[in-house]
């Protein structure tokens, strides 16, 4: 199977360059020519895709080539792209960034190259003229599988200067589709996990992402960038489908993932503006598992969906809210509730702060018998792990890759039945397995191991 999706993929030499800002300004500006938009975000980031979903009125989606392997990258893609006039796939880091002593692995690069995709380069153009020719240069001729068949200059100070700027980069080959002047109105505000999520800033986001629409339509040769993503050759293979990752991955099982007509068992998932990141392909398995996916807002709802039988307490900013989510007593104590009765709970990173006795010395839901607190030490990066015990979501020995970040931590670290072991920076055990619950700090894309929605949702159909 061959499939043609116009795409490009939005790049830069590094972190704070502009991607952002020109790929959610792109994905709207597109949009609103009336284009079907699909978007997406290289790496494990959970907090761009909610602009991205702004701009384009669809679900942004992840290609992580470290947590779901090189050969899921193309069809993650194709699935999020299905029905879609053009796909904009906004970059990590600098283009050739990728996981730590692992190559190219998870790069922008790689990803580009797995997809056939053309890279516009994003350049912070405001202390430089001339050099950023050799830059980009440098860029566009590293890899020659890589496609680097445009440029973007970001910042750019006056008339004089772009004419500069347009000069130099004569001589290197690339043309300039773009030049963006400086604006802070389009400055989106962070703290010390990145960008602040959508849902904490709704109205705000809204205008933000429209005056990077406006900003890039106004900067841009949107004609040329879309005729760039247009010769993009077709990607063979087909898309990503739950159902079909489940019984390739379950051979013991029927290939539908449900046996006949019978009812869906209720899961219960976090959102809100305290847990926002999530993969959407985690709720499309618990479905096509045989669950009905409900979504609740700890911040608001004093108890959990009806009928429920599982819950599932992805990450977020707990720590942002701990006092709101200590006031919902209601909610902490059905929680508690659950997790006695052995109902499947599945937690990660601020799910996993969630099921703490407390967190800064707020009361949380004391599912587990451990304290959480903020730390002024960030931990970071991809890690190989290992399940080391039986779980409502693996079985002891399957391996999994995940990805930490967090300024938190919990005590003790892991519970006399640890969760995950961990071979990388150092070795160590990680993470709770207790009765049904399965909490951690590693945030897993479940795509690379789709059989643990089906292990989850058949927990909840016997517990």
């Amino acid at each position: 199977m061959v499939t043609s999706v116009p795409r490009l993929v939005i790049a830069a030499p590094s972190s704070g360059s502009g991607k952002t800002t020109v790929a959610t300004g792109l994905m709207a500006a597109f949009a609103a020519r009336g284009l079907a938009v699909s978007p997406h975000k290289v790496g494990p980031d959970y907090i761009d895709p909610g602009y991205h979903a702004l701009a384009t009125g669809r679900v942004g989606r992840n290609l992580d080539a470290y947590l779901c392997g090189a050969e899921l990258v193309a069809p993650l893609f194709l699935h999020g792209a299905r029905g879609c006039g053009v796909a904009v796939v906004e970059g990590v880091m600098g283009l050739y960034d990728g996981a730590a002593g692992e190559g190219e692995l998870a790069s922008t690069a790689h990803v580009a190259k797995l997809l056939r995709a053309p890279v516009v380069l994003v350049v912070d153009a405001s202390s430089q003229s001339r050099s950023v020719a050799a830059l980009v240069h440098g860029f566009a001729s590293w890899d020659p599988e890589v496609r680097v068949a445009g440029v973007i200059l970001n910042k750019v100070a006056s008339d004089r200067h772009e004419e500069l700027l347009r000069e130099a980069l004569e001589s290197a080959g690339v043309p300039v589709l773009g030049v963006l002047r400086r604006a802070a109105r389009v400055d989106i505000p962070s703290r010390h996990l990145g960008l602040v999520p959508v849902a904490e800033r709704r109205a705000s986001a809204v205008e933000a992402v429209a005056a990077m629409a406006a900003q890039v339509e106004a900067g841009c040769d949107l004609e040329a960038l879309l005729g760039l993503a247009r010769s993009a050759g077709a990607l063979p293979g087909a898309p990503w489908d739950p159902a079909e990752a489940l019984g390739a991955l379950a051979p013991d099982h029927p290939r539908a993932p449900v046996e006949g007509p019978g009812p869906r068992v209720r899961v219960a998932v976090a959102g809100g503006a305290a847990f926002t990141f999530s993969y959407a392909e985690h709720a499309e398995l618990l479905a096509a598992a045989g669950a009905e996916v409900v979504v609740f807002d700890p911040l608001r709802d004093e108890r959990l969906p009806d009928g429920t039988r599982g819950l599932v307490v992805g990450g977020g900013f707990p720590e942002m809210y701990a006092a709101e989510l200590s006031a919902n007593e209601p909610l902490r104590g059905a929680v508690a509730a659950l997790a006695d009765r052995g109902a499947p709970v599945a937690a990660e990173c601020a799910g996993l702060l969630y099921l703490c006795r407390e967190l800064d010395g707020q009361p949380m839901c004391g599912v587990l018998g451990v304290d959480a607190r903020m730390s002024q030490r960030l931990t970071l990066g991809y890690r190989d792990a290992v399940a080391v015990s039986d779980s409502v979501l693996a079985a002891a020995g399957t391996r999994m890759r995940g990805h930490e970040f967090h300024r938190t931590v919990v005590e003790p670290a892991a519970g006399p039945v640890p969760a995950w072991g961990v071979r990388a920076p150092r070795p160590r055990v990680e993470g709770f397995v207790e009765r049904g619950v399965h909490a951690s700090y590693l945030h897993t894309h479940w795509a690379s191991a789709p059989g643990v929605a089906r292990r989850f949702v058949e927990r909840c159909r016997t517990s």
